[in-house]
């Protein structure tokens, strides 16, 4: 079923405590794998998605990824205390095209570590950790590159795009990262995904998941209706 490799955003910086509401009760009513949310809303977010067979990801460095290594551990931290059971941080997407290898692979590692040694809740597995590359930004040697970054720092996918910087998910992008990926890594595309027929296509590709805009999963799971609102995705 589709919606179960949906992350359903709720990442609009504006969106009202009840918009928010609101677009999380569609994600649990969808189905969704998660809904993937502003870090304000994580408790929030929790408590809603408790007992259903809905998760919680948040976004963590999000959506520049220049915050201070330390400030990325803090984040990591204090989310995972408050229940997530999904992390996508936002790569250092400036280190990475000057080809600081070294402390991009160390930041991503600090998060892993702490993100793998706390439980999720409703699974006994890990919080996983999803990287945002900001694909738009890279070339394909760079994308192929910092993918096998993330599989070095053991990182569990690797992820194309925010959706507030340049283009969302290409397909050569995707198949690049697939194709370095080699089973060692998941993969996620993310921005400009709003109907069924493109997120079979990634789907079909290979990706394990898929990250949407919360307004456009009713249209992706076979409801009527398209939506162009920007959410991050």
């Amino acid at each position: 079923m589709i919606n179960r490799y949906l992350d359903h955003a709720i990442l609009v910086p504006q969106m009202t405590r009840q918009e928010a509401i609101k677009c999380i009760l569609s994600g649990i009513k969808h189905k969704v794998k998660t809904v993937c949310v502003r870090p304000c809303d994580i408790s929030l977010a929790v408590e809603m998605c408790r007992g259903t067979e809905t998760e919680v990801s948040c976004v963590l460095g999000f959506p520049h990824g220049t915050a201070c290594t330390k400030t990325k551990i803090a984040e990591a931290k204090l989310y995972c205390k408050k229940g997530v059971a999904e992390i996508d941080m936002v790569a250092n997407y400036g280190w990475i095209r000057s080809g600081l290898w070294d402390e991009v692979r160390d930041e991503i590692q600090e998060v892993v570590n702490i993100a793998h040694h706390h439980w999720r809740q409703q699974e006994l597995t890990p919080v996983l950790v999803k990287v945002i590359l900001e694909t738009s930004q890279l070339t394909p040697e760079e994308i192929t590159r910092a993918t096998e970054i993330c599989i070095e720092a053991g990182a569990d996918f690797v992820k194309t795009s925010t959706g507030f910087n340049g283009e969302g998910a290409k397909e050569e992008d995707v198949r690049n990262m697939l194709k370095t990926a080699a089973g060692r890594i998941k993969v996620k595309p993310s921005g400009g995904i709003r109907d069924k027929v493109r997120a079979q296509m990634f789907v079909d590709m290979g990706v394990d998941r898929l990250g949407v805009n919360g307004s456009s999963t009713p249209n992706i799971c076979g409801e009527t209706g398209n939506s162009n609102e920007k959410s991050g995705y």
